[in-house]
């Protein structure tokens, strides 16, 4: 009987077939399973074959997300490093080999002007000087202002800064002057930052607040005296009294008593002064302890002007150069920095107050009526709270007189312009805020700084421009505008002359001032001996870089002569102005103002809504 052999052959059952037969039979079985047309697979294979030749195992590379060959994987990361490497020496050869960098873009006027405008304040700086103080003609001076004032609790008056050409602290116009840079700081610190300024500006802003925290007794929130002045300029009657007016010396070589003023009914002087150490804390906002020792001196002063009232010159010697036309203006002005500053809405409240305003005189019409300065801040305070109005809209109980405010600001960006004739203008351009009188400069740098303040606001809150009457103006118009003022300054006048010392090639060479008159060559020159630098034609031995002199006549005419003070002599309170405007002109537009920082105190003007309910269940 045959069956079917599983190899591929036949079998043959037999019983009787022995193991003999068999073996001398297997290779043909062998062989007949080999011929088969039945494919076998490899486990079949090697029952008959035996054991095959060991094949190389390929190996692997598991990299945890996916398992790779492992030639591969060393040609993959060979070939990186290499690349890597012919890539960082290309970068060596690069940055070895010498080549020409490609020079910053150009700054622009309004820039270079600003960097020369700061260097002025670091010329007038009293008291022991900082190491980086860069003005290489100045040095320690009126170390012991304060000590020999009699009677006095003020005996620490070192430091500030002088007024103009002479050695006085007025201090009227130098917290005028804290309060200007302070706001400028506020809206344009970008710029500032990116000028390479910001650290220098703030520093200036310090060595004035620091100052005015001597003049009153600023760790008690209750005070009944202030420091209104230090030095003496009285002249009349023919006295040949020794003073800074009648000597001219070298701060650093006075030898002379050096009286301080001080008042007890203030309020002009007081406001400014909280106002401008107020404007100053938000500057110094992320300096928590310094921002709130300066509130706190603001609050004292504030309650200090509003409980004992009185104007600050009023029949002292400040009248003849600083005279204080009123106090309602400082109040609205110092109340709106201190509602800044504290979000507390009593300022506000008081800021806002009809009776307020109309003593200030914004219901009425003067001929210096929309001029910012030094005295009268009634414009600054205007512009300041149209600000508060675009961006906040607080309304009610705040909204009627904001809005008068608003429309307020709007008439006087109007007059600004050459269409109307609320100001003259001379031949080349230069606009009269201070109808033809002299020293006309100080005047037009502030206007030129809110005309670009509030073009800046404007754009910020986008709105296109404004109207005056039936015309509507561009936002532009009025940029234009404190640019032809800005430039008119700067030397685009029909002298070519740049009133501000050290800005081009052209500018007053015999400024009325005595430190920058006198030469530094260890000769003390005593209080008649610096006559003779006075009165000297030759230029002044030290270029006091950054001064903005007074500027010229309303016939665009101007004498560059040390002895006339109304062309020559430069001031704080103009420079100040200077600085501001210079910063908001400056940049290529990129940079607008900081709409948020001056708001940081105030808190919400609406209670915040509640929370919604909470969802509904079954």
């Amino acid at each position: 009987m045959y069956g079917r052999d599983p190899w591929g052959g036949p079998l043959e059952i037999n019983a009787a077939t022995t193991d003999d037969d068999r073996s001398r039979n297997l290779a043909d079985y062998d062989r007949a399973a080999l011929s088969s047309s039945r494919q076998l697979d490899e486990t079949q294979q090697s029952w008959l074959l035996g054991p095959s030749e060991t094949k190389k195992k390929k190996k692997y590379v598991d990299l945890g997300c996916v398992v790779v060959s492992r030639k591969v994987f060393v040609w993959v990361v060979g070939t990186v490093l290499a690349v890597g490497l012919l890539v960082g020496l290309v970068m060596l050869i690069v940055k070895t080999v010498p080549h020409k960098k490609r020079p910053p873009p150009p700054e622009d006027n309004y820039t270079i002007g600003l960097h020369r405008a700061l260097m002025f304040f670091n010329a007038q700086k009293s008291g022991k000087l900082p190491k980086h103080n860069n003005v290489s003609w100045r040095g320690n001076s009126c170390l012991n202002d304060g000590q020999g004032n009699t009677g006095s609790i003020f005996k620490d008056l070192k430091g500030g800064y002088y007024d103009a050409g002479d050695a006085i602290k007025f201090h009227f116009p130098k917290a005028f002057t804290v309060t200007m840079l302070s706001w400028s700081v506020i809206e344009y610190s970008a710029k500032y930052d990116a000028a390479g300024e910001l650290n220098h500006v703030k520093d200036i802003i310090k060595w004035g607040a620091d100052y005015f925290l001597k003049t009153f007794n600023s760790s008690s929130d209750t005070i009944d005296q202030l420091v209104m002045q230090v030095g003496s300029g009285q002249t009349s009657a023919g006295s040949t009294t020794p003073n800074d007016h009648y000597c001219w010396m070298r701060p650093e070589d006075i030898d002379y008593p050096r009286p301080v003023a001080i008042c007890h009914a203030c309020s002009d002087l007081a406001g400014e002064m909280a106002a401008a150490l107020a404007a100053a804390s938000i500057v110094f906002k992320d300096n928590k302890a310094y921002s709130q020792k300066l509130v706190h001196g603001a609050k004292a002063l504030f309650k200090f002007a509003r409980t004992q009232r009185g104007r600050y010159s009023q029949g002292n010697e400040a009248s003849i150069f600083y005279n204080s036309t009123m106090y309602w203006d400082e109040f609205i002005w110092g109340g709106a920095w201190l509602y800044y500053a504290t979000g507390n809405s009593t300022y506000l409240s008081l800021a806002t107050t009809p009776g307020l305003a109309k003593h200030a005189g914004a219901f009425w019409s003067s001929p210096d009526y929309g001029v910012l300065s030094w005295d009268n801040k009634l414009t600054g305070a205007q512009v300041l709270l149209s600000r508060l109005r675009l961006f906040l809209s607080p309304g009610y109980p705040y909204e009627e007189i904001l809005r008068t405010f608003h429309n307020q600001t709007n008439i006087v960006m109007c007059s600004f312009l050459p269409v109307f004739t609320s100001f003259n203008r001379t031949k080349g351009g230069l606009i009269q805020l201070n109808h033809g009188r002299p020293q006309p400069l100080q005047y037009v740098v502030n206007a030129a700084f809110l005309a670009a303040l509030y073009s800046d606001y404007l754009e910020a809150a986008d709105t296109p421009g404004w109207y005056c009457g039936p015309n509507f103006f561009s936002t532009s118009v009025l940029r234009q505008f404190a640019k032809t003022q800005i430039d008119y300054i700067l030397g685009k006048n029909p002298e070519k002359m740049s009133y501000l010392v050290g800005f081009g090639n052209h500018y007053p060479r015999h400024v009325h001032h005595r430190a920058a008159s006198i030469p530094k060559n260890k000769i003390k020159y005593n209080c008649k001996g610096g006559w003779k630098w006075r009165d000297s034609k030759k230029p002044n031995p030290n270029t006091i870089v950054g001064a903005m002199v007074a500027g010229p006549d309303q016939h665009d005419g101007f004498h560059d002569v040390r002895t006339n003070y109304n062309y020559t002599e430069p001031t704080l309170a103009g420079n100040a102005g200077l600085v501001a405007a210079l910063i908001a002109l400056s940049g290529d537009g990129s940079l607008g103002i900081d709409k948020n920082t001056i708001f940081s105190a105030v808190p919400p003007m609406f209670p915040t809504p509640p929370p919604p309910p909470a969802p509904w269940k079954p």
